[in-house]
């Protein structure tokens, strides 16, 4: 929402500030200019990007219009999942974990937090995270460094579509002189009309201001928020990693998820006695 409250207010001071001093916004509007402002960007996007980048920066962008995916609620879901987890392989051993890890969607506790049970790629990286413990495939100092590397390839991967979108904003502003080129280009062409050569190089002039502006009005502004988003997205991984890796080394279940309870943002981060109250309500209920 706040994303298209921005874009309102980006377009609105434009054009507002435009017409204040006395200028026409149709003559803004030239659709040959549009189309191959707009055309050669999203080419230059598809040339440059493979489906899968092309799919994640779609999912990416509905992201943003949604107001990103990190909430307090969910986070303190998944602590408190983590402590009953950790609970659980404390009171009668880590392959107690093996019935839950293996369905989650039937796990008596991950039913009990379903907006984390929602989140598909969570859950898969939780128990994949969990089974190298519950079947002792690995040391117990080994597994942060086994998470911490799957975490890297994550991040390079969901960094993608951000990389698209910072390269097309470069783009633009050269491609609105390509626009305004092409414009000057048709003018010079047809000279034996010169009532029409005012409105030929406002036209190419349009080229250029909506290279530039698309570029710093939209493109840089939701690149950054593109990243604000996937780094609070990762959290919820980086929260599982260290919890886990915590708890495998031996720390008490309270203790592991309190390394997930401090790595969150100030503002969204629950008190040490909150979390503790939630993780106790959850023990007297399981």
């Amino acid at each position: 929402m706040l994303l298209a409250v921005g874009i309102v207010i980006v377009f609105a001071s434009c054009i507002g500030g435009f017409v204040t001093a006395g200028g026409n916004p149709i003559s803004l509007v030239h659709p040959g200019e549009i189309m191959i402002i707009c055309g050669i960007g999203l080419g230059i996007l598809v040339v440059s990007s493979p489906k899968s980048v092309l799919i994640s920066l779609k999912d990416d962008i509905i992201k943003a219009f949604k107001g990103g995916i990190a909430n307090q609620g969910k986070f303190i879901d998944l602590l408190v999942l983590l402590y009953e987890l950790f609970m659980l392989g404390r009171r009668k051993g880590t392959p107690a974990l093996d019935e839950h890890v293996s369905d989650p969607q039937n796990s008596s506790i991950f039913t009990k937090y379903p907006s984390f049970l929602n989140d598909k790629g969570l859950v898969e990286f939780l128990c994949n995270s969990l089974r190298p413990i519950v079947d002792g495939r690995c040391k117990p100092g080994e597994i942060g460094g086994i998470l911490n590397a799957e975490l890297q390839s994550r991040e390079a991967e969901s960094s993608r579509s951000i990389k698209a979108i910072e390269m097309i904003a470069d783009a633009l502003p050269g491609v609105g002189i390509v626009a305004a080129v092409l414009g000057i280009i048709n003018t010079m062409s047809n000279l034996e009309d010169p009532e029409s050569v005012g409105y030929k190089v406002a036209a190419a002039l349009s080229g250029t201001f909506l290279g530039i502006f698309l570029a710093y009005g939209i493109g840089i502004p939701l690149g950054r928020l593109v990243s604000l988003n996937q780094t609070q997205e990762m959290l919820y991984y980086r929260i599982v990693e260290r919890t886990v890796s915590g708890f495998a080394t031996g720390l008490s279940p309270i203790m592991a998820v309190e390394i997930g309870r401090r790595s969150l943002d100030k503002q969204i981060q629950p008190t040490a006695d909150d979390l503790e109250e939630k993780c106790k309500e959850a023990a007297k209920g399981a």
